[in-house]
């Protein structure tokens, strides 16, 4: 299942009653992608509860934000990836059934047009690109071996890094190896 699938990644973004394609969506956006979203607008009322006649589908429930255009221009982009991931509940229990009991929809579009369905879709669409996720994985990486953010005179190095490790299929360890030698690591100062 890769990250995408691992219990503490869906239980962080989800609610402790329910599943949240918004926050998975954004999840994906910042740390896999590095294109967060911009922050919501003031006074966003909260999803309604599943209620009435017949129960809808977190997707239905989901489709009132991109009625809106307000929040349709953000929404468009972060609820596809999150609905990715409909099929593991909050916790992250395997599913096939949503709250409506209907087969769980897992398909969507990234925001460069990639179209998917279900984890292993959208981790396929990731790894089309690898410069973009290695790309934000880098810098991820070397904020935690830094100990503080990454500035612009940082990027040459992390561009070294990608590269280095894009000779290794970028391997997790040719990250970490590619981070620890360089510059900005080597010349941290400690607090």
């Amino acid at each position: 299942r890769g990250l995408l699938g691992k219990g503490s990644v869906l239980a962080v973004t989800a609610y402790p009653h329910r599943t949240s394609p918004v926050l998975r969506g954004k999840w994906i956006l910042e740390n896999l992608l590095g294109t967060p979203p911009p922050p919501p607008p003031p006074n966003v009322p909260a999803l309604k509860e599943n209620g009435g006649t017949r129960p809808q589908s977190m997707r239905e429930r989901m489709a009132e934000h991109r009625t809106n255009a307000v929040c349709a221009s953000c929404h468009s982009m972060m609820d596809p990836p999150g609905f990715s991931l409909e099929s593991f509940d909050a916790v992250g229990r395997r599913r096939t059934v949503d709250e409506a009991f209907e087969p769980i929809d897992r398909s969507g579009v990234l925001p460069d047009g990639t179209t998917f369905t279900g984890v292993a879709g959208l981790r396929d669409a990731l790894l089309a690109r690898p410069d973009r996720f290695v790309a934000t994985l880098t810098e991820k990486l070397m904020i935690y071996g830094l100990g503080r953010g990454i500035e612009y005179y940082d990027q040459p190095a992390v561009r070294q890094v990608m590269r280095e490790a894009g000779q290794h299929e970028y391997r997790f360890s040719a990250l970490i190896l590619g981070i620890v030698k360089s510059v900005p690591f080597q010349m941290r100062t400690h607090e």
